[in-house]
């Protein structure tokens, strides 16, 4: 628990907070009831120091020598003194080697000091990471999610067993944190493809052998399009199902929030997308700040509609159907290691704790997350009101909002089967139509600027009819459900957002 879990001791069991074995099969035994489905994570990169593999690895036990990645390190020429073998930084701030006394060798670990790095060019590591997936298979699993897959594989090291040394980048002068260098050596290597590649096949065989649904192979991976891309698989072997998309959070970061930006990050996807592959959306997750946050809470309601109507996958963190936003977090209160790695005046740039607060309920003790005297975190000022008992009674909640596109999505042809347009209008609204052959077309709209919009929705797809009914409106709309408003002259409130059908 260094890291909240994915500092993993031992990849056959259940953490003690969490409960047992025996409560992990309850489980999906009660989610087979209520025909849910139950994904897990793989943290595949790195093991806890805590692992016995780790520490036969350091005893240096027969078939452990190479669990991990060892080196000798460096002698400095002028000094005399033993010092790591690269410049590598981790995530986490700091060098990615450490000194290990009693085997008299550093190893790499990309996250914290006690997540040492698995040492995939091991054929014994590859098998013992398949034997994980096949165990979890086994106990009901639906498939995984699989954590932080850029730093599985390091380049090879030189006929000298030497590593490159990485170049500065120049993005910061912060010489600890992992943006001072490159991530060239460290980051992206083709034989991760292969290794995703892989556990689709381990998958895959289990479904056909089983039988049931595709167990869902889902990849985190912040990489350029043309590395993700690759993820999918190609013309003669699958990967991942969905690699995870997240370019309506980094496309944001880099530029602002506006209609020309959202518009961007889905071209962005759609147009290297592999034929025949699903796309998915990702609003936030428990590394970013919450959604809500980012994009105005004006807005989420409009973000939480566009993810639900464009084509394949929403992915929801939790927090972001109530509208849950970021809880300012003291340095007292820190306990993300990113954080407390660094000091008083900078953790703000590095802590991911103010996305990480109790999910809210209630309106009552601890917001119902806790019968304890405390949360692990402070609680939002606002859970009296953002929770999902005051919500579930409302007549009209982002929960509320959130639950009809669920509905819409599963009783719409038109939104599993449909084909796609999307474009900016005027300057800051913006338009999805979905279209299919002897259904209803449905259209969402949303204006993410400060002034008020008027649209010519027959400029964007002249087919329309005079007027659309509307299904669905954000929390402070003011139209009302399955009236029909006009397509030439949409008006638009700043944040208002709507889903409108064609059907009569």
């Amino acid at each position: 628990m260094v890291d909240f879990g994915y500092d993993i001791s031992d990849f056959f069991d259940i953490q003690p907070e969490y409960g047992t074995l025996d409560d992990f099969r309850a489980l999906i035994k009660k989610a087979k009831e209520l025909d849910l489905k139950i994904i897990l994570d793989f943290v595949p990169n790195h093991s806890s120091n805590e692992s016995e593999w780790f520490k036969k690895s350091v005893n240096r036990e027969k078939g452990y020598e190479d669990y991990y990645v060892w080196h000798d390190g460096k002698v400095n020429a002028t000094t005399g003194e033993r010092e790591p073998p690269t410049n590598w930084l981790q995530y986490f701030r700091g060098s990615a080697w450490e000194w290990n006394e009693q085997r008299q060798q550093y190893y790499l670990h990309q996250f914290a000091v006690q997540q040492p790095d698995l040492n995939y060019r091991n054929p014994l590591v590859v098998a013992q990471m398949k034997r994980v997936l096949k165990y979890w298979l086994a106990e009901g699993v639906s498939g995984f999610r699989c954590d932080a897959l850029p730093p599985l594989f390091e380049v090879l090291p030189d006929a000298e067993g030497q590593y490159p040394d990485e170049v500065i980048s120049g993005a910061t002068d912060d010489a600890e944190d992992r943006n001072h260098l490159t991530v060239k050596y460290i980051e992206n290597q083709p034989e991760t493809i292969d290794m995703v590649y892989q556990w689709r096949t381990v998958l895959d065989d289990y479904q056909r052998i089983f039988g049931g649904d595709s167990r869902v192979l889902l990849i985190e991976t912040y990489a350029p399009a043309w590395f993700t891309m690759q993820f999918y698989g190609n013309r003669t072997t699958n990967g991942a199902h969905l690699p995870f998309n997240f370019n309506l959070i980094t496309v944001m970061e880099q530029n602002e929030f506006s209609a020309k930006n959202v518009q961007l990050a889905i071209d962005l996807w759609l147009n290297n997308m592999p034929a025949g592959r699903t796309p998915n959306w990702v609003l936030g997750n428990h590394d970013k700040r919450r959604a809500a946050s980012r994009y105005g809470q004006e807005h989420i309601d409009a973000m939480n509609m566009l993810i639900m109507v464009l084509p394949g996958a929403s992915v929801t963190y939790q927090g972001e159907e109530l509208g849950m936003t970021d809880v300012e977090i003291s340095w007292e209160d820190t306990v993300d290691p990113w954080a407390c790695n660094s000091n008083p005046e900078i953790y703000e740039q590095y802590t991911r704790d103010p996305a990480r607060t109790p999910f809210q309920w209630t309106n009552g003790s601890n917001a119902g997350f806790t019968d304890g005297p405390t949360t692990w975190l402070p609680l939002a000022s606002d859970y009296d009101t953002i929770n999902v008992e005051t919500e579930s009674q409302a007549e009209l909640s982002h929960l509320k909002i959130y639950e009809h596109l669920g509905a819409l999505r599963k009783s719409s042809q038109t939104l599993k089967y449909g084909s796609t347009k999307y474009q900016t209008l005027l300057e800051n609204s913006f338009v999805v139509e979905r279209i299919l052959a002897n259904e209803p077309t449905i259209v969402f709209a949303a204006n993410f600027g400060n002034t008020v919009a008027y649209l010519n929705l027959l400029e964007f797809d002249k087919n329309l009819p005079e007027s659309l009914k509307l299904l669905i409106r954000s929390v402070e709309s003011t139209k009302n459900y399955n009236n029909r408003y006009g397509t030439t002259s949409l008006r638009l409130e700043p944040g208002e957002a709507l889903v409108m059908s064609t059907e009569n």
